[in-house]
């Protein structure tokens, strides 16, 4: 683990666990909805770090989700209070009820509306062009929709909502956060020395660049990929429906999240763009001239945190250099 980086960034389990004890289950459900008849449960297996089951009971008409949270326990306010702030403003789905500090043996734990949707990765799996560029368009406009909510400063988001600490004390935050990433045994081992060097360079080459988004406070996802992104057809165009999973939300720079979300995109072979960008513009959002090349310098720094990582499969640690790769060379990744 790297210094600087918030506790909640630690891995506790390998992997979220994919069932829960049949009166384990039916204790949170109880505490949040009283006596019920549980009629039916399935895993949602996108969750990385927590548990996430779909849950039909008799005394709820719709199904709902609960979130068991597997590692550090103020996740779960952190994510209850960002939920409450952004409803209204962006498409996430309404809290039912929360356990913050867990119940007895159980760890905390959260019941929300179930949204129904498909992924945005899903989505573009499909091959449905018309619809995809929709959907980005409408992701664009949600992201805009985020970044107008704004803290007192840059940081670590923690319960309240507050910011709790800067990314980074002192200049140069960012090359200076990379550099410790890269300095992390773990990195060091999956990574070669020649790598390494490049990306410090490159990162280090942004310094002003980066720097002009120190100041910036927005609330940022930290997570805006494809998975946590549900959308919809409403029948006249595709739309979000759902943000989800803001476990890794922060204060700075909304390039953070347009560098996560067009993390994949080839220029080669355009996707969600111009779409996403054009939705995020006619928005209200504001795009600096060489945004697709500072976005990707900003994920840089998510790309090297990650590979800091205690527990990582093999493929995605092949992934995640190969995006490393792609970004120092300034070209298209060969990943699909």
């Amino acid at each position: 683990m790297i210094p600087g980086a918030p506790r909640e960034a630690r891995w506790i389990r390998s992997a979220p666990r994919r069932s829960l004890p049949a009166d384990d289950l039916q204790q949170m459900l109880e505490r949040a909805l009283g006596e019920c008849t549980i009629l039916d449960v399935q895993p949602l297996t996108e969750g990385l770090r927590n548990a996430n089951f779909k849950v039909s009971v008799d005394r709820a008409p719709e199904c709902v989700v609960l979130r068991v949270y597997e590692h550090d326990a103020s996740l779960c306010q952190k994510e209850v209070d960002l939920l409450r702030m952004g409803s209204g403003t962006v498409p996430v789905p309404q809290v039912i009820y929360a356990e913050p500090g867990g119940l007895e043996n159980l760890p905390p734990f959260l019941l929300m509306q179930y949204v129904e949707g498909i992924s945005f990765r899903d989505l573009k799996r499909s091959g449905d062009q018309t619809a995809i560029e929709q959907a980005a368009f409408a992701i664009g406009e949600t992201l805009a929709a985020i970044g107008r909510i704004s803290f007192a400063r840059a940081g670590w988001i923690a319960p309240g909502p507050t910011v709790a600490a800067p990314m980074l004390e002192g200049a140069d935050p960012t090359p200076r956060f990379v550099d410790l990433c890269l300095a992390s045994p773990n990195l060091q081992r999956r990574m070669s020395v020649d790598l390494r060097d490049r990306a410090s360079v490159m990162v280090w080459s942004r310094a002003q660049d980066l720097g002009e988004l120190d100041s910036q406070s927005c609330l940022v996802h930290g997570d805006f990929g494809k998975r946590n992104l549900l959308v919809k057809c409403d029948g006249e165009r595709w739309r979000v429906v759902a943000v989800l999973d803001w476990e890794y939300a922060v204060s700075g720079s909304p390039l953070i999240d347009i560098g996560h979300f067009l993390r994949y995109e080839r220029d080669s072979r355009p996707c969600a763009e111009p779409h996403f960008s054009r939705g995020y513009v006619q928005a209200g959002g504001i795009l600096p001239d060489n945004f697709r090349s500072l976005a990707r310098a900003v994920d840089l720094i998510a790309l090297c945190e990650s590979l800091t990582h205690d527990d990582l499969p093999e493929t995605v640690v092949t992934e995640l250099l190969e995006l490393v790769r792609a970004t120092v060379e300034q070209r298209d990744t060969i990943l699909t």
